[in-house]
């Protein structure tokens, strides 16, 4: 009876094993690897996060590797290939992102790159009030000073005192003499300047290459004094006079020359203060002169090729030299 209850049981048993379908053959497997991949990659494997096939994941799982983290006895052989397998994986699916990253970045440069191009010549574009016509001072001026951030006391002293001489001469007459202007002055050393005598006063006025009558030399030194009371004061006239912006530049977007102002609201108000401690010749069109000189205030055009390297000087913090 034991006998043939057993043959039963056999037959019964080669019936159900051939109704199996091949897949379900695999499931004892497949739950075999979810469990440890569940284990290790709690997020879960995706097919759709990687351009590799279950095939390459196979052939992973079947390479030798000298990593470190396989010689590590604290987990399972097939814990430590499916971990080798999974970062072959995240690897590549990097790298595929990254590509796309680069060439973005590499196209808005060449895009920067053009837009401060002429389209015709395939020279720089710069403000329109510089011409093929200008002097290459003014020009050098244009492309390398003017709406740059000034921090030191002795150069914005100077360029107070170039943007006073505006009343006389243009800004291209001005910076041809501005060695002139440096040596006759101490290098706009405020403190030099302030104890300058008659003796020097009628040194500089009676120099034709100078070109400045006595009332201008006059008054370049006693805003050289007024500027040691407001250093006395403030600490700096440079921290004196960023105070004014908040220490950090106004940005201006003008996309025209007649949308640049001769003056503004701040100009005004930074006037009316310097003329009550004691300057001359500081009207609000030479204080914005000054300001746009200075850096104080960006004033290139937006498509000025200056313009966007003008903004990343803006952009750092400010410092007192």
């Amino acid at each position: 009876m034991i006998f043939s209850s057993m043959s039963k049981n056999n037959v019964r048993r080669h019936i159900l094993e051939k109704n199996i379908s091949p897949k379900e053959k695999e499931k004892p497997a497949q739950n075999v690897l979810s469990k440890h991949l569940k284990k290790i990659y709690p997020i879960g494997l995706q097919r759709s996060t990687s351009s590799l096939s279950l095939s390459s994941l196979s052939l992973s799982l079947s390479q030798n590797s000298n990593d470190s983290f396989l010689t590590d006895h604290s987990s399972t052989p097939l814990e430590q290939k499916i971990s080798l397998a999974l970062s072959l994986i995240a690897s590549h699916h990097e790298r595929r992102e990254f590509i796309p990253v680069v060439k973005t970045v590499q196209h808005h440069q060449q895009q920067q790159q053009q837009q401060s191009q002429d389209p015709g010549s395939g020279e720089l574009r710069r403000c329109n009030w510089v011409t093929k016509n200008s002097d290459k001072v003014y020009i050098s001026f244009h492309d390398e000073q003017w709406g740059v951030p000034v921090y030191d006391d002795n150069q914005l002293f100077e360029l107070l005192a170039l943007s006073g001489m505006l009343m006389d001469y243009n800004w291209t007459e001005i910076l041809k003499r501005k060695e002139l202007y440096r040596e006759a002055f101490s290098g706009f050393d405020p403190q030099i300047v302030a104890i300058m005598g008659d003796e020097e006063v009628n040194e500089i006025s009676s120099n034709k290459a100078i070109m400045l009558a006595e009332s201008r030399v006059r008054c370049i030194i006693d805003n050289a004094k007024c500027i040691l009371k407001i250093v006395r004061e403030y600490g700096s006239f440079s921290s004196f006079m960023w105070g004014y912006v908040n220490y950090k530049p106004t940005i201006n977007k003008y996309k025209y020359p007649r949308n640049v102002p001769l003056k503004t609201p701040k100009a005004e108000a930074i006037s009316r203060d310097l003329l009550k401690r004691g300057f001359r010749f500081v009207g609000p069109v030479i204080v914005y002169s000054f300001m746009q000189a200075a850096g104080l205030t960006i004033d290139h055009l937006v498509d000025c090729f200056r313009y966007s390297e003008c903004l990343g000087l803006a952009e750092r913090p400010w410092k007192h030299i």
